[in-house]
């Protein structure tokens, strides 16, 4: 049998409190908690660092990025799963629901966007299997309503898939983050080096297409959600009504509302906010959105994503947890939280007969410094 870790003479971050003391892993699961600041032989003395669960990241782009790291370059994506699945180890995640897009449009060379999803869940999946992999893998699949095939590509998956999440994207100019529709433009032409003309039938284009399938697909991704045994969440709610609708159809993630509007209608609603741990370090939205302090400040904020910097998830939730003056509960924010979100009930906290995912780290001038990355009791960072 392989041998006991004890990680001993540590800040131990619980989901509602934080103490000094030592953390046995065996077998892949957490064994026992025990305060005091003793440190066994053959202990590890963590020297008063934190000790906490790993983090769970629910809505990340990042394998996108080592995939295409350059437009139009598709780098191997063994080579890229396996480079991005490192690079979250080594920032303290355990869990991550890889997003992927589903849904194209085919009908346009130039502005349109290829099918991919199937092929990369596959590959994601089949890596998995090798046990090459240092984190646990999930599927997070953003249905994007204003696309061409998403009916047909949500055809192609099955319960066997581990979908953890479904969620609807729906990124028609004029509403929801691309509310000014402008802005949407200046994004279209510094990505695509689209002409003005371009632009406007482009925009056009997305808005037809919206109108004329866009609840066929809401409909056909909240009946995939269903079958996958997924859960449903809702993208950049912008208004009350937005989240009345996300309520109706059973949503219970609400991903970066745009709002205060809308992220005081999801509390009341029963719906938990997700926001973007880049917007909380920042100090506000990149797309001029309501900024995740605020959300924090005002108790609207739920939990964090590291949207597309890994390493902006234990930043922010340390960033957190020194202004609320509570680390566990800023750190809950990003493991706790997220794992009951989707139903995960084997991690997330630090508690005996749970998964062995832990972090161990120290905080220099607010800023974490990374020590220590256990996964299933394996260390890999």
């Amino acid at each position: 049998m392989t041998p006991d870790i004890i990680l001993a003479n540590a800040k131990l971050v619980l989901p509602d409190e934080t103490f000094v003391g030592q953390v046995v892993l065996r077998g892949g699961l957490i064994h026992a908690i025990e305060p005091g600041r003793a440190i066994p032989k053959g202990a590890v003395d963590c020297r008063g660092d934190f000790l906490a669960p790993g983090l769970v990241e629910l809505h990340t782009d990042n394998l996108e990025r080592h995939i295409s790291p350059r437009p139009k370059v598709n780098w191997p994506h063994k080579a890229a799963i396996m480079a991005h699945d490192a690079e979250l180890a080594s920032v303290g995640i355990t869990t991550v629901f890889d997003a992927v897009r589903v849904g194209s449009i085919t009908s346009n060379s130039q502005t349109g966007y290829r099918k991919y999803a199937r092929a990369l869940a596959s590959e994601i999946l089949a890596i998995g299997e090798t046990g090459v992999l240092k984190i646990s893998h999930h599927l997070h699949l953003r249905a994007e309503i204003c696309s061409e095939t998403l009916a047909a590509e949500l055809d192609e998956f099955g319960p066997e898939d581990r979908i953890g999440i479904v969620s609807l994207m729906d990124h028609t100019p004029g509403q929801r983050q691309f509310r000014d529709e402008q802005k949407f433009a200046d994004y279209l032409q510094g990505k695509q080096s689209l002409s003005d003309a371009e632009t406007r039938v482009y925009l056009d284009d997305l808005k037809e297409l919206q109108a004329r399938v866009g609840t066929l697909h809401e409909k056909a991704a909240i009946a995939a959600a269903q079958r996958f045994g997924a859960t449903l969440a809702s993208h950049d709610d912008t208004t009350a009504e937005q989240v009345a609708v996300s309520q109706a159809y059973g949503i219970r993630l609400a991903e970066f509302p745009t709002t205060r509007e809308a992220a005081i209608a999801c509390k009341d609603a029963g719906i938990s906010v997700i926001m973007g741990a880049p917007n909380l370090v920042r100090g506000g939205s990149h797309s001029g959105n309501v900024a995740a302090m605020e959300l924090a400040q005002d108790g609207l904020l739920d939990m964090l994503s590291s949207d597309y910097i890994p390493a902006s998830l234990l930043m922010a939730a340390v960033q957190l947890g020194e202004i609320w003056g509570n680390m566990a509960r800023g750190l809950a924010t990003v493991s706790h939280a997220p794992a009951q979100g989707v139903g995960l009930l084997d991690r997330g906290c630090l508690k005996e007969g749970l998964k062995a995912d832990v972090i161990r780290f120290g905080i220099e001038d607010s800023v974490p410094v990374l020590r220590g990355v256990w996964a299933h009791g394996r260390q890999v960072a």
